[in-house]
C-alpha cells in the first residue's frame, strides 16, 4: 500500500520542453494502454481512445496543425508558426486521448466523459510507475475542426488531452496545493 501511496503522491507534471528520449517501449506503452483502459465505464461503453504520436508522425502532425494557424494568423511571425509546427515534437511519444461520449438510453454523457478523464490520469499513473514523465495539455488545436480532422474524428469524438511523455531532465519541482481545508467539507445534517 506504502508503495501505491507514494507513487501517487511524487507524480507532477513535468513541461513537454523538459522531456528527453527514451520514449517507452513498445511493450511499455502496451502497459501503459492497457491500464489507462482499466477505468469506471458505465453500461462497458469504452467512451474513449487512443492515438498515438510516435517518431516522424509527430512532425507531420505538427505541419497540419502549423497550417491551421497561419491560415488563421496571416500576420504570424516564422518564429510563431515553427512554434505551432513542433507542438507534438517537444516530447518523445505523445499520446492523445479521445472522449466517444454520446447520448445513451441508460448512461448519462457526463459519465463517459469523466470515463475518457479517468482514462486519462491512468495513462499519466502508468507512465509515472513506469519512471518516465508527463504532461496533460488540451491547447487550441484540440478544438480546431481542421485538426480533428485530421486525426479522423468523428462529430461527437473530442481531444480530452493530448499527454506528452518522456524522461524528464531534471526531477520536477512541485507546486503548491490547496490546503484541504479549502476544498473539502463535511456534509451534516
Amino acid at each position: 500500500m506504502q508503495d501505491t501511496i507514494s507513487l501517487l503522491s511524487t507524480r507532477r507534471s513535468v513541461k513537454p520542453i523538459e522531456l528527453r528520449d527514451p520514449a517507452p517501449s513498445a511493450a511499455e506503452i502496451d502497459t501503459i494502454l492497457t491500464i489507462a483502459s482499466r477505468v469506471p465505464d458505465h453500461g462497458k461503453l469504452t467512451p474513449w481512445r487512443f492515438i498515438l504520436f510516435e517518431g516522424d508522425a509527430r512532425a507531420a502532425i505538427g505541419e497540419t496543425i502549423a497550417a491551421a494557424f497561419s491560415a488563421d494568423r496571416p500576420d504570424a511571425t516564422a518564429d510563431q508558426i515553427q512554434f505551432e509546427r513542433n507542438r507534438l515534437t517537444r516530447a518523445p511519444l505523445v499520446i492523445a486521448v479521445v472522449s466517444r461520449a454520446g447520448p445513451h438510453v441508460k448512461i448519462p454523457e457526463w459519465e463517459q466523459i469523466l470515463s475518457a478523464g479517468a482514462a486519462t490520469m491512468n495513462l499519466i499513473t502508468a507512465v509515472h510507475a513506469l519512471g518516465y514523465a508527463a504532461n496533460w495539455i488540451t491547447e487550441w488545436y484540440a478544438y480546431d475542426p481542421r485538426i480533428r480532422a485530421a486525426l479522423g474524428l468523428s462529430d461527437h469524438e473530442r481531444i480530452a488531452g493530448f499527454v506528452h511523455i518522456g524522461k524528464p531532465v531534471r526531477p520536477p519541482e512541485d507546486r503548491p496545493r490547496p490546503p484541504l481545508s479549502e476544498i473539502v467539507t463535511r456534509y451534516r445534517r
